[in-house]
Order: structure tokens, then sequence, then C-alpha cells
């Protein structure tokens, strides 16, 4: 091609609180390593967490008005139509954008080669979990069954449900649309979302972890939020702790279940082999988690993809997820961790153990893990996919 690309990236937040955060960085990164102008535009709701330092903002809030403002946000239109008339990118690669920007964006991206990825279940579940308030998996589309189930109260289904009725009536302004794994794209495509594309997320190299040593430490990275599983680690943990007295825990990221689970650690009578370190850079959490023999993903949802574990396999720590959803597109059971059932104490007890009283076991499975990720999650092919598709759509436009 001729002159370097420009990218238009555009999402809700400015932090890297979460996965999907994470692997913008990762890309812009390396799309910036490139020689592409790759510039990001998102809202001002501030989420606590490292800034992932957007070049263009708009109004966004974590605020009482959020329902409304990330069903109809025009502040978000207004300043987007703004950058697309001063920047001109050849390409708009939208990731999450309703929870904050809101549907208003679309018919402003029929004229731009466009690209929605998607990392969660949001444009077809408006909790963004396809998960109903008792843990089961839900099968049914969006709609009555959200109010009928518990899901939204009166108040939040008015306005989401006008927002997914906006989404599908201007999903044409997209080119294509792209997801990180095999479980997204079915569950997009059950709900009427069809093409979708797949590009595996990539996580940076970096050296291996040292030798492990003593005791043995389990780690859980992530938001501390219900579905994301850390009660149901901590009970089994606590019975970890029954055979293996001197396991320890590091729990790393924050969350409206933070306090919660601060007091379930004291019920359990775990406080003390507990370690809460709330959100820490990156840099750090890799330092903390290198002594990990095992990473734990207890969610009780499936996970669009699992970056943590992902991230785990590349600095080689044996990893133990809940079945279903990205990780069980990642680990291999019995050879770079294990799978259990989501929400199974027992499972999880055991599974735990297995790893936690042999050393030996839990190097193997994390080298296993780190070759793994080194064939196959690496950053550079990641970008790679994407540059090759955009200069698809610039091409077909």
């Amino acid at each position: 091609m001729g002159s370097p690309l420009k990218i238009l990236i555009v999402q809700d937040y400015d932090t890297l609180n979460g996965g999907a955060e994470l692997e913008t960085l990762i890309l812009r990164a390396g799309l910036l390593r490139r020689g592409i102008d790759a510039r990001l535009f998102a809202s001002s709701a501030a989420t606590g967490g490292e800034s992932a330092g957007a070049d263009y903002r708009c109004y966004g809030t974590v605020g009482r008005f959020r329902t409304l403002v990330q069903s109809v946000n025009p502040g978000a239109a207004l300043a987007l139509r703004r950058v697309l008339r001063s920047f001109r990118p050849d390409v708009v690669h939208v990731q999450i954008f309703l929870t904050q920007l809101g549907p208003l964006i679309m018919p402003l991206l029929r004229n731009v080669p466009a690209v929605h990825h998607v990392v969660w279940y949001r444009p077809v579940c408006p909790r963004g979990t396809k998960l109903l308030p008792d843990g089961r998996p839900c099968r049914e589309a969006y709609g009555r069954p959200c109010l009928r189930n518990g899901c939204l109260t009166l108040s939040e289904w008015v306005p989401l449900m006008a927002q997914l009725r906006l989404y599908g009536r201007w999903r044409g302004a997209f080119d294509v649309v792209v997801t990180d794994g095999e479980g997204v794209r079915e569950r997009l495509m059950a709900g009427g979302i069809d093409p979708v594309e797949v590009i595996v997320p990539g996580v940076v190299e970096r050296e291996m972890r040292p030798p492990l040593g003593e005791p043995p430490l389990i780690a859980f990275g992530g938001r501390l939020v219900w579905e994301k599983g850390a009660d149901v680690l901590l009970r089994a943990f606590a019975r970890v702790r029954k055979r293996v007295p001197a396991a320890r825990l590091l729990i790393a990221g924050d969350g409206p279940e933070r306090a919660a689970l601060e007091r379930l650690a004291i019920d359990l009578r775990v406080e003390r082999a507990s370690c809460f370190l709330g959100h820490i850079p990156r840099a750090e959490l890799e330092r903390r988690f290198e002594g990990a023999w095992v990473q734990v993903l207890p969610g009780r949802w499936q996970e669009p993809f699992g970056l943590a574990a992902a991230e785990a396999m590349m600095r080689g720590t044996a990893v133990v997820a809940s079945a279903g959803g990205g990780p069980s597109e990642l680990v291999i059971p019995d050879r770079t961790g294990l799978l259990v059932p989501p929400g199974d104490i027992d499972a999880l007890t055991g599974a735990l153990l297995h790893i936690a009283t042999d050393r030996e076991r839990a190097e193997r499975m994390g080298l296993a893990g780190r070759a793994f990720a080194l064939e196959h999650l690496g950053a550079e092919r990641y970008v790679d996919e994407w540059v090759g598709l955009y200069e698809r759509l610039v091409g077909g436009a």
C-alpha cells in the first residue's frame, strides 16, 4: 500500500481495568511499532486504574445516569463526528462501546470502513454475560425474558431494549464483526449476528518466570464481580488449606465484591493466608505472580477469551479454569492445566490440590503452557492478523 494506514480505535474506557482494554493496548502498541497511525477515542468515565492514553475523549459517566447515557449519548456522537472529520481514518476499529458511547455513533461509520470487535456478549445480552441471576446459562433472546428472569429492573429494561434495537437497526454500518473465540462467535450467531470472524488475542512475550519455590502459591487476577467467581475460589482455598496448611492465595483486582470477599475470607479463617492486592500496575502484577504454582479463572460465566489464562501461560504458570468459553480453547487438560465445572467448589478444590501438592507437576504444566503460548498466543501474530484485516477493508472500500 502507499501511505501508512490510519486506524481509529473506539472504546468506552480510557483505562486498563480488564482484558478487553489490555487487548487494545497490545494492538495499538503493535500498530505504532509498524508505523501505523493508531489513535484511541474513549469516554471520560472514571473507573480507576492506569490510563490507556486516549487521544480523544467524550462525555461518559459511571454515576446514576449511566444506563441512560449508554443508550443515548449525543455527546459521544458529536465528538466522534469531529474526530472523523479531522483525523480521517482509513479504518475505524470499534471495541466495547455499548456501556458508555452508545449506538448513536454507529450511523457515523457508514462512509468509512469499520469493524466491530466484540469481546463479550453485550450485543445479544444487556448484562453482557448470558448468565441468569441464579448462575444458570441464559438460552433465551433478549427482550421480555430479561425482565421476567430478573436480569434487569424495569427502569433499566426500557432504555437497554431501545439501545439493542438501535444496534440491530444500524449494525450494517460495520463491514465486519470479529470476536476473540469460537464460544463468543457461536453465541453471537445464535443471536442473529452473522457472519462473525475470529482473531484470537495475543499477549506480549516475556521471560520465563523463575523456578517455583515454597510455599505453594495460588493466584487470581481479575475484576471482583460475582460472575468472575472469586468467592468460589476462596471457599475452595479454605478446603485446600486443610491439606496444605502452608498454601497462600493472592487476589489481584478490584470491584464491587471486594468488601464481601474480604469478609468471606475472615469467615473462612483464611484471611491471614490471603492477600488482596487491589488494582495494581501490570508490571507489579507480573512480579507478584511469578511465584504462583497455579493461576485460577473460577468464573461462573463463559469467559469470552480469558486473557489472564494466556498471560499465565506465557509466564509459565499452570492454569485451572472453569470449563466453557475461551479458557477451554486455551487450556489443554492434564498438560497445561485443568478444567472444572463452573461454580463447583469440590471440583475446584480437587484441581488445586492436584497441583499444589506436587511442585514438579506444577512446573511441567507451566512449561507446557509457555510452549503453547509462544507458538499460538504471541502479540505479533495478533497484530499481523488485524493489519491484514484492515488492508482487506481498505482494499474493498
